[in-house]
């Protein structure tokens, strides 16, 4: 998946301009298609039953290029983060501090999902104090409301 800055347009600025936004490629377009829906789903392999993320064609473990995409429960664990401090691109400098999460998921730990901790789907990505980022600490998958372009997944923790 890459991404990419949203095209300049004659509407209204829109608060999230300027952010990256995910541009779906054939092999992850499910994915964002279940986001939309407000749903986690991970990419399984059909033979193995091994999940895998980033999606892809063929199985990384059996060779199989069967796959469907399996349900997760939008829970797991705080791998891994940072916060990310000027000089960044001008849409995030006006966020900053902010952080940028990696989340383990609970039903298969070697999946890991970066996003962002927020205090509520909809809330700004500097909107947890970053003093409450914990290493371990439970999270869930929520699904914010774009003003255009795909749902990216975002995490609260389990115990605001």
């Amino acid at each position: 998946m890459t991404t990419s800055l949203p095209p300049d347009t004659d509407t209204p600025p829109d608060p999230a301009a300027g952010l990256l936004l995910p541009v779906p490629d054939d092999d992850g377009a499910p994915f964002w298609e279940y986001a939309a829906r407000g749903e986690l789903r991970v990419q399984t392999c059909a033979d193995c039953d091994e999940p895998r993320f980033p999606p892809r064609p063929c199985c990384p473990h059996c060779q199989s290029f069967g796959a469907r995409w399996q349900r997760m429960s939008g829970r797991g664990r705080i791998w891994s983060y940072v916060l990310a401090h000027p000089p960044l691109l001008p849409a995030y400098a006006a966020l900053a501090p902010y952080n940028a999460i990696v989340v383990e998921l609970a039903e298969a730990p070697r999946i890991r999902l970066v996003g962002n901790l927020v205090a509520a789907p909809d809330a700004a990505l500097n909107s947890v104090d970053p003093a409450r980022l914990r290493i371990g600490a439970p999270v869930k998958a929520v699904f914010p409301t774009p003003p255009g372009g795909p749902t990216v997944p975002r995490w609260m923790l389990e115990r605001p």
